[in-house]
This record gives C-alpha cells, sequence and structure tokens, in this order.
C-alpha cells in the first residue's frame, strides 16, 4: 500500500493548496483502539504512541511519531522529515509549528462527514491543550473538506483497485445466476456466492451476515438484513446487494433476476414497468452527474423519476461514494434531510465513485432495486460496470 500513501501525501498537499489551507494535522494514538479512518490513506500502518502527522500547502511533510515507529514512517516513502520522540510530543510538535508558522490549520474533526471526524473529543482536548498560550489554537478549523477531497479523488491506483473489485463481483453474479436452481433459499444463495469470495481469497465488502442480501419474492425484508429461509419459487423476482472487498477497495453492486413459472413464463407488466422506472432513474441520474453539481440536485432528479412513474419515494440517498469502505464518505447523492447533515450541498468532483441506487419496494412483486456505479469525469459520469437494463432470466 505504500505506493497509494504516497499518492494521497502528495494529492493532500495540492488539495491544501487548491482550499488555501496552510497545514493539516492529522493527531493520533493507539489507533489500533479505533484509529482516524484517514490514516490508511496517509500512513498505511498503526500508530502507539501520540502522533502527529502533519502536511503542508507547500507540500512538506513531516511525521512526529514515537522512537520505536520511526522506522516504519521513513519506509512509507511518504513523511520528508521524521521526528522521533520519548516522553513528549508536545515541544516537537510546537518546534514544527513554528516552522511553518502556519495561518490555517486543519485537524480531523466534521459535523457532517464521519470519515472526517476521526480526531474523538478526549484527543482534541489534549491536542488543544498543548496548543493553548500558542498563536495556533485560534487557527484550527475542521479538515472535512481536505478529507472529503482526499478519499473522494481516486488516483489512478486506487482507480485500477476497484475495477479489479467490480470486474470480480459480476464475475461471481454471473456465476451465481448460472448455478442457482428453483427450491434454494435466500441463505444458501448467499452461502453459494460467499464460498466464490473465500475461494478468491477475499473479504465481502461489508458485514458478511448481510453481504450478500438476498429477497426472494415479496415477503423478503429489503434492507441492511441478512438473507433468511425464504425459497426462490417460480414467479419470484430476486434481488441481491452484493460487493467485494479486493486489494483494499470496493465494490457495491445491486441485481435483479426473474425465475419463470408455468402461469409467468414472462415477467408481469407491473415488474416490467417498476424495473423500466429504475433503469429511467439511473440514466437520468448518471446524466446529470456533473462536477460542481450539489449531490442533492441529483438525488431529485432520481427521486423525481420514481414518484412522476407512480410510486412512493425511496427513503434512501440515490447514492454514496465507494473506496476504501463501501460507505465511503464526503458527499452524498441524498436529498436534503437532517440525517446527512451538510453532506447532501457538496458539490460533485472530478474522480469521484458513486453509487446509483434507486429503489422501488412493491408489495406484490418484491425489491425492485439496482445499484450502478460511475466515475465522475470532467465531462460527467462514466459507467465502471456495465449497467442492467434487462431482466436476468434464470433457468426454471
Amino acid at each position: 500500500m505504500n505506493a497509494i500513501v504516497q499518492e494521497k501525501t502528495a494529492q493532500a498537499a495540492s488539495i491544501l493548496k487548491e482550499l488555501g489551507v496552510d497545514c493539516w494535522l492529522t493527531f493520533v494514538r493507539e489507533t489500533t483502539a479505533g484509529g482516524d479512518p484517514v490514516l490508511p490513506l496517509i500512513y498505511g500502518h498503526d500508530l502507539t504512541w501520540q502522533s502527529a502527522l502533519i502536511i503542508t500547502a507547500s507540500g512538506e511533510s513531516t511525521a512526529i511519531v514515537g522512537k520505536f515507529e520511526a522506522e516504519t514512517a521513513r519506509r512509507t516513502g511518504a513523511f520528508q522529515t521524521i521526528v522521533s520522540y520519548d516522553q513528549s510530543i508536545q515541544p516537537h510538535l510546537l518546534e514544527v509549528l513554528d516552522k511553518f508558522n502556519p495561518k490555517r490549520i486543519a485537524i480531523n474533526y466534521s459535523l457532517a462527514d464521519v470519515y472526517s471526524d476521526g480526531l474523538g473529543h478526549g484527543l482534541f482536548q489534549v491536542l488543544t491543550g498543548f496548543l493553548e498560550d500558542t498563536p495556533y489554537l485560534d487557527r484550527i478549523e475542521p479538515a472535512e473538506r481536505i478529507i472529503s477531497a482526499l478519499r473522494g479523488r481516486k488516483t489512478p491506483s486506487e482507480l485500477e483497485r476497484i475495477k479489479t473489485a467490480i470486474q470480480t463481483t459480476e464475475e461471481i453474479y454471473q456465476h451465481t445466476f448460472a448455478a442457482i436452481q428453483p427450491g434454494m433459499t435466500e441463505i444458501e444463495i448467499a452461502d453459494l456466492m460467499q464460498a466464490q469470495v473465500r475461494e478468491r481469497g477475499l473479504e465481502t465488502a461489508w458485514e458478511p451476515a448481510h453481504c450478500p442480501a438476498v429477497n426472494s419474492g415479496p415477503l423478503s425484508s429489503a434492507g441492511h438484513v441478512g438473507p433468511t429461509e425464504i425459497k426462490l419459487e417460480p414467479g419470484h423476482l430476486l434481488h441481491f446487494d452484493f460487493g467485494v472487498r479486493q486489494d483494499g477497495y470496493c465494490s457495491d453492486i445491486q441485481r435483479l433476476a426473474y425465475l419463470p413459472s408455468s402461469i409467468h413464463p414472462e415477467p408481469g407488466s407491473e415488474l416490467r414497468k417498476a424495473f423500466a422506472t429504475v433503469v429511467t432513474a439511473i440514466q437520468r441520474a448518471a446524466d446529470a452527474l456533473k462536477p460542481g453539481v450539489p449531490g442533492h440536485k441529483i438525488d431529485q432528479i432520481a427521486r423525481q423519476t420514481i414518484t412522476d412513474a407512480g410510486y412512493e419515494e425511496f427513503k434512501h440517498a440515490t447514492g454514496h461514494q465507494v473506496g476504501r469502505q463501501t460507505h465511503d464518505g464526503g458527499g452524498i447523492l441524498g436529498p436534503l434531510w437532517d440525517r446527512y447533515g451538510d453532506t447532501p450541498n457538496w458539490p460533485v468532483e472530478t474522480g469521484q465513485i458513486y453509487t446509483i441506487e434507486p429503489s422501488i419496494i412493491h408489495p406484490e412483486v418484491g425489491v425492485i432495486a439496482l445499484e450502478e456505479m460511475v466515475r465522475v469525469t470532467e465531462h460527467g459520469a462514466e459507467f465502471l460496470c456495465e449497467p442492467q437494463t434487462e431482466l436476468v432470466i434464470l433457468r426454471s
């Protein structure tokens, strides 16, 4: 991962310069107990003693770490200066800040973005205590826009890893569609997919208890919930939500399949209409997904496509960013609801990777949802997986 750490620390300096922030300070301790979410991007290892990773807009970078971790810090290749200490980090931290004399110092707290809120209240108090009686205490500000940009703007190495995870996910889907038999339970279908993940030496993209989510027919519960003993029966719509974590990066794709019956050898008109509506909502959102557009405007386009067709609006965001995590923080394609804070107002940026996942829950059909992954380019959205535009017809 050192190559990505080096790419991301270099990228961080350019983001600081772009935002007019002089210095970004990541302050951590005993990270095995719950480390800052940004640490894998800019360091790649745990840290034990109080440690400060400092990156400036001028491109200078300094790691202040305990003496027994100085060599590991050096081996990252991401920090030009390594400072080690024995008893207290405070004098070394102040010495580095005095050297740069930053007017704006970003630290890792945020009201809106969970992945920018890694400092913790107790450690925040420790840090501000170190800065007391210095001019730097009045210069601190949240680093959420720095971290959001850093996580969101994928480097070429990150993009390739995500594409690989997507390819693996599509292969597992294809194998699963070919292997499914009528009468299998949701759990058996999920086990089939998880076995393929293990055979490849990989992990599911999120908690295995509900990755994949498998919904067969109208009685299956939608959402972040595990599969059940419900059996796949002729005439059922089969919904999946699934992804893998490969080389540290994730995929997140939803798919739909139909098992014909003697009475309904073809999908019924209501299913066809709902499926087409979801496909249209995805395409319209993708067409509008351009740099600078606030996420809530993309969400409104998809949401209105669903409601204009006569369906109830879905109770989730249209899309989220994907990267090291399936829900990777930063701005979202979501409505202006309290639970999302300010993140739906954040503009879409070039290099970000989003899902687009509108849904319809039909009482007589089941979960009608698709999820595609797209990359934002200077000119608009680029699909990273082949979007599903036709129902998969399973062997009956």
